[in-house]
Order: structure tokens, then sequence, then C-alpha cells
């Protein structure tokens, strides 16, 4: 893997946007949250639509529960340990690690936060990104502002050995220049996906000179994530032509932001997971693109995946239609079936990917079984 892969390039994106979009319009951030007072039933217990192409009406993805529960308590460790750091440029570079006693996470979507939660390293973290937000996470420093700009001198205050992040938030550049002040910084190669998640969970476990809890989680995550498709596969339409056709949109109204994503995106393996038919492959549309009415009209989706923030950032379902008549005239648009999820969770590959799987299921083919539980992510 390398720096330069597709699904780099999307993180790289939306943390441009983000920059552009979330200063001016707000992001939906339902803060520290934890597990739901109202419990929800098993996948297989739940009622699933007749014919869930036909649906009317939004739904809402939410978790039963934010909480992140490690796979060992402060595993054992062996350092002085070597690690592969990737480079702007497509190179790498082995850097020594030599402490670990304060570490700082940073990325986009808070996913390597996350993954040293699951590691079982959560007392190590000193600094952390705006969408790390999970339980237990309230009174770590926040080292990024409001448009995942690194604030350097709050960083350096911390007095970290060791900070991990992946190039989505920055200026790139500031984060690197922290090595002159004697901080090891390593770049893992974060891709937007479940293997990507995987994988991370190894580089992160070698940071800490810990792969064996690297391996353990690792098996961990891809054992629930496949029993999760397994299961979710049992909600689907067996013909073909009755499965849900999908697209997801990155919507910031107010910057005026509007891309559809398709293959090597990551929203991809998140249809693909989901039973779903990616309306976005069949166009050929690769990565994320600005969307345009021609190619809406000719995906014609059935359904529609979005962040929260994003809908809100467009007055709501309402607003999204008014504002562009051409969504108004999908199938999707006129059923106003628009699925909606925290921005922090629908596309964090992670230790919660099955948690993700899980609750968007419901909200596409049991929309009803969430229709009446309390928010908070």
């Amino acid at each position: 893997m390398s720096t330069s892969s597709p699904q780099r390039r999307m993180l790289g994106w939306i943390a441009t946007a983000l920059v552009a979009g979330l200063a001016l319009v707000g992001c939906s951030n339902t803060g520290h949250g934890g597990t739901q007072t109202q419990p929800q039933p098993a996948l297989e217990e739940v009622e699933v639509l007749e014919n869930p192409r036909d649906y009317v009406g939004p739904s809402t993805a939410v978790l039963q529960s934010t909480d992140i529960e490690p796979i060992a308590q402060n595993p054992k460790q062996s350092l002085p340990t070597t690690v592969t750091s990737y480079q702007a440029n497509g190179q790498t570079e082995e850097i020594e690690i030599t402490d670990t006693t304060r570490v700082v996470a940073l990325d986009i979507a808070g996913s390597i936060a996350a993954t040293i939660w699951a590691l079982g390293f959560s007392d190590t973290l000193v600094g952390v990104d705006q969408s790390t937000t999970f339980p237990g996470t309230e009174d770590i420093e926040t080292v990024t502002s409001g448009g995942h700009t690194v604030n350097a001198e709050a960083i350096i205050g911390l007095d970290p050995d060791v900070v991990i992040t992946d190039g989505t938030v920055g200026p790139r550049d500031v984060v690197e220049q922290l090595t002159d002040v004697g901080i090891d910084v390593v770049f893992v190669d974060n891709e937007s996906s479940f293997e990507g998640a995987e994988n991370l969970v190894h580089q992160v476990a070698a940071v800490y000179g810990a792969p064996e809890t690297g391996e353990q989680l690792a098996e961990q995550l891809v054992g629930e994530i496949d029993a999760k498709v397994e299961e979710i596969s049992a909600m689907v339409p067996e013909n073909e032509d009755d499965k849900v056709r999908m697209l997801f949109l990155y919507l910031r109204g107010n910057a005026g932001v509007y891309y559809m994503f398709g293959e090597e995106s990551g929203a991809d393996e998140l249809i693909d997971a989901l039973g779903g038919v990616d309306v976005a492959e069949e166009l050929g549309w690769d990565g994320m693109k600005p969307m345009t009415d021609e190619a809406l009209v000719a995906a014609n989706p059935d359904l529609i995946l979005t962040m929260s923030g994003g809908i809100e950032s467009v007055d709501g379902v309402e607003g999204l239609l008014q504002e562009k008549p051409a969504v108004a005239i999908t199938k999707a648009g006129e059923n106003q079936r628009i699925v909606d999820m925290d921005d922090g969770m629908i596309l964090s590959f992670g230790p919660r990917s099955a948690d993700v799987l899980d609750a968007l299921a419901r909200a596409i083919y049991a929309p009803d079984s969430v229709a009446n539980l309390a928010g908070g992510q």
C-alpha cells in the first residue's frame, strides 16, 4: 500500500472539504455518547421490510453503544521497536520507537485513537483529534480545531513521546516539524476500508511493540465484520432486482459542497457489506467527484446514504430536495428515502465497524425498529 492510494486521496479531499465547509456550516457532533437507554433486539429478531426499495421516509442510523471495549488492559510491550512511517512522496522511513508513555493520535475520523483504545493502551493517550468523542475520552486534550487543523503548540505542550497520524489532518508540514523538538512522528497508511482497518490495527500495535495484541484484535475485528455481514445478508432480498439501489452523497450545503462517492471511496465497501447495489459503480464513478444532475438522474438510487451533519447543513430532507431538484426526481427523492448517520461514524472503518453496519442495516431494512430511538451517538 502507498499514500497515493485512492482511499488516501479520498480522505485527503474530505480534509480539504472540511476546512472549507465545516468551519462555515458546522458539523454534527453528538459529543461523548454512551449506551442507548432503549435496548434494541438482535438483527434476526427485527421485522424486516417486505420490499425495502419502496419504503417511504427518512431514517437515522444509531449505534446501540459508542463504547469501545479494549481487547486487553495495558498489554505487554517490547520496546524499543522499529516501525515504518509512510511519507507524502510515497517513500517510507524506518523510525525507532523507544517510549509510548505519552501518545497523541491524529486523523480526520478518530480511527487511530479508537484503535489505540481497542488495543488496551488508552492510558497512554494525552492528545487526540476532534473526531475522537467516544466514552472515556472526555478529559483527553483535543489538539485539532474546527477545521481539523493541528495546533502544534498544544501538541508540544503535552510533551508526547510519539504522534501517530495518517496525514488527513494538518497542515502536514506542521506535523512533520514536530520531529524538530524531539517528538517521534509516525505516519500510518490508513485506508478507508475494512481491510484498511485491519491493517491499521497491525500498524498501531507495532508502534507500541505489541504485535501479538494487534494480531488478536485484528482477528476479532475481521470476525465481527464477517459475522455481521452474514447477519445482514439474511435481511437482503434474494432477488437481485429487489435489492436496494444505494448512493452515498457528501453534503455541505452552506459551503456549496455536493459530492458523489464511488468506487474505492470507502462508500462502495459499505454499500456492498449492506447488500445494496452501488449505483455509482454502475456508472463507473470512481473516487469522489462533484455531483451533477445528469449523473444523479442516471443513477436514480432508491436510497441515499449521507452524514447527519450533511443533511443538517441543507436544512433537512426537505431542504435538500428544494436545493437540488435533481435529487427530488430520483426514486430516493420521491420517497424521501435518506439514511443518515453521525459524521464521525458512517465512514470510520475501525473497531466499531460491525456496530456501524448493524445500525445502518436496521435503518435500511427495518427502519420502524429505530424510528423511536433517542439520539446520541
